[in-house]
């Protein structure tokens, strides 16, 4: 039931990835829905209160349920923790717990410092999450880099599409937001999934449904290098017929 649990909170939260789980080998998607779920759930905790105290102290209650997984405590019971717990080794625990960390950018208003801190993030959130899926799912350290900067370009990627949504909140979500500065910033993320592709055999069979969830990273990219204009006003993004047909595809081949 709480992989069903899981499921359930995925598909109603990241549609995206349900589908892009959904795709993958169902020995695979008992590894990834609680990963996910996890995701959502740390990735809400910010915005489910206007009062910073409150949302550390949710973003800390994660971080204790990774501390009890990573000691071997008893883990409480919990419909995402409990499956959770099943699928985590002590490095993937501790991939997870900077992703809490860096979460906490969300809670506040403050810009982030420079583009080093703003790399460092999608580093922690969105190249952490896809490492540790890869790993869970069996893939080795030879293997992380590969995971990190398909994971990273996918993440650039969504945030992009966040964009509006963030400024409505109140963030400032882009250290430059000039038009030239972030077509730039779009061709960093398609040089890294370049970078990724080029050595996508490092990634074992068993772990490539790690990265099906970058599925529309390339596209959305380059229309963000095209015509960044699209990233203020919401415009990023692919049919529902493109989106799952290039899913399909991905699925059928193996190849993202």
């Amino acid at each position: 039931m709480s992989l069903e649990a899981c499921a359930g909170l995925v598909e109603r939260g990241d549609p995206d990835r349900f589908l892009a789980t959904m795709a993958a080998p169902v020995p695979a998607r008992r590894v990834l829905f609680p990963l996910y779920a996890f995701n959502i759930e740390v990735s809400r905790a910010p915005w489910l209160t206007e009062e910073p105290m409150i949302a550390e102290m949710r973003l800390q209650w994660w971080r204790d349920v990774l501390e009890e997984i990573r000691s071997g405590a008893r883990v409480r019971s919990h419909e995402v923790a409990t499956p959770l717990a099943e699928v985590l080794d002590a490095e993937a625990v501790a991939v997870l717990d900077r992703l809490v960390a860096a979460r906490r950018w969300e809670v506040y208003r403050d810009p982030f410092e420079d583009q080093a801190a703003f790399d460092a993030y999608l580093e922690e959130t969105g190249a952490g999450l896809v490492w540790a899926a890869g790993r869970a799912l069996g893939a080795e350290a030879a293997a992380e880099p590969v995971l990190r900067e398909q994971g990273w370009a996918a993440a650039l990627a969504r945030y992009l599409q966040a964009v509006p949504d963030l400024e409505a909140r109140g963030r400032i979500p882009l250290v430059d937001g000039r038009a030239e500065a972030v077509a730039e910033l779009a061709r960093r993320g398609l040089a890294r999934l370049a970078e990724a592709r080029g050595a996508r055999g490092m990634v074992p069979v068993a772990a490539r449904a790690a990265l099906f969830a970058g599925w529309q990273a390339e596209t959305i990219l380059r229309q963000a290098t095209e015509a960044p204009g699209l990233v203020a006003a919401g415009g990023l993004g692919l049919s529902e017929f493109a989106k799952r047909a290039r899913l399909a595809w991905v699925s059928a081949t193996g190849r993202w």
